[in-house]
């Protein structure tokens, strides 16, 4: 197994995206955290429409945040429960969340990973290269004048290091 290392000197930090009448953004506040420093990422959605506010549907949240750890070549999971909910939006006001954790492991998986992963699911990000691939998914049930169901799946991505302390 060959494991490509690429040295980043200008990570992806911030990321934005503008579908219809949304923006969505994804953030890590720093390009680099030291092994016992916490990792702080964010999502955020905002309304640019015509209307003062508007309602989406969506899981537990809209925010996915999926990540790679690119040196081990780990994928880190993110679980969402299964809860319908309706949340306002007013146009202009973000609706933001904070990244609190992710992972799993199952009992056939190498000790390795499961470490790892123990790691993760705390919080603790050990030494490596992360990559998020964010992910805003929810839905607009009243689409104008229609009573019509949009599905809306915006994707950004962001990066981050974690060195030795």
């Amino acid at each position: 197994m060959v494991i490509l290392f690429v040295f980043q000197q200008n990570m992806k930090t911030k990321a934005e995206v503008k579908e219809e009448a949304f923006v969505y953004r994804l953030v890590t506040e720093k390009a680099e955290y030291s092994e016992n420093e916490a990792i702080k990422i964010y999502a955020e959605l905002e309304y640019i429409g015509d209307k003062e506010e508007i309602e989406i549907s969506h899981r537990n949240s809209p925010f996915y945040f999926p990540i790679v750890e690119t040196t081990r070549n780990y994928e880190i999971d993110y679980f969402m429960t299964l809860p319908l909910k309706i949340t306002k939006l007013i146009k202009g006001k973000p609706l933001r969340e904070e990244y609190l954790g992710s992972g799993g492991y199952g009992s056939q998986d190498e000790k390795e990973y499961i470490e790892f992963m123990k790691r993760i699911m705390n919080n603790e990000f050990p030494k490596g290269y992360y990559v998020v691939n964010g992910l805003a998914d929810f839905n607009v049930i009243d689409n104008g004048d229609t009573k019509e169901k949009k599905n809306y799946e915006i994707n950004a991505q962001i990066e981050f290091r974690v060195n030795n302390n």
